[in-house]
């Protein structure tokens, strides 16, 4: 049985509710007694309240994702946010040998290096990963910064192996699915969103190399 086949056969491990991220006020978790990790803007009631082991309300909102067509520019605001995940990036993209300036990019254009981003669609957190596919990676909790990180990265291998390390299919699978890529024999679909979106990626995967050398260079100097 192939890999991909066999992990779409595991049972749920999150679910994500959101009804408005326009007028999102805190963010409530709670842990049903299946051990299912509910996320929602909304304060459990009733029997959801019953049924859950314990509620939490955790600090910030649930924020948009931003647009594929936003810059593909590293500012310093992206440098400062990558700081804090990017020693869970190396240790995901060496685990799953990924090039870590792929992950990066990826990264920053899904959520601009915001664990709380949710797109309209309902794909959540850092990598920016829907509920089916966080389910098929292992995701426990999708919020939680290291398990986002390494379901999106180890998804990023799913996809590799199945492309033989095409960069365009890869990205462009990433963002549209491997359905849409294989459907237009390996090219980038034609969807706007998806043609966009693989343009900032490599942009931005190439910035990120291109910064990687200019610092080990700076570092060899005397």
């Amino acid at each position: 049985m192939c890999l991909k086949r066999r992990l779409s056969l595991l049972s749920a491990a999150v679910v994500f509710c959101a009804c408005s991220l326009a007028h999102a006020g805190g963010i409530y978790k709670y842990t049903e007694k299946d051990g299912t990790i509910v996320y929602t803007n909304v304060a459990p009631g009733g029997p959801k309240a019953a049924h859950a082991r314990r509620v939490e309300t955790l600090a910030g909102e649930m924020r948009p994702a931003p647009a594929p067509t936003a810059p593909a520019q590293i500012s310093d605001y992206s440098k400062n946010q990558l700081t804090q995940f990017d020693e869970m990036i190396r240790d995901a993209a060496l685990r799953y040998r990924i090039p870590v300036n792929l992950v990066r990019a990826v990264m920053h254009a899904e959520s601009a290096f915001d664990p709380s981003a949710v797109s309209v669609v309902g794909a959540s957190g850092l990598m920016q990963l829907m509920p089916q596919t966080a389910q098929e990676m292992y995701v426990k909790d999708i919020f939680d910064a290291k398990d986002n990180i390494e379901g999106g990265v180890r998804y990023l291998r799913v996809l590799c192996n199945e492309f033989n390390g095409d960069m365009v299919q890869i990205v462009a699978a990433y963002n549209a699915g491997p359905e849409a890529v294989r459907r237009y024999n390996g090219q980038v679909p034609p969807f706007p969103e998806t043609q966009a979106y693989v343009k900032k990626v490599l942009a931005l995967y190439f910035q990120y190399k291109a910064q990687e050398a200019a610092q080990m260079e700076s570092a060899k100097a005397p």
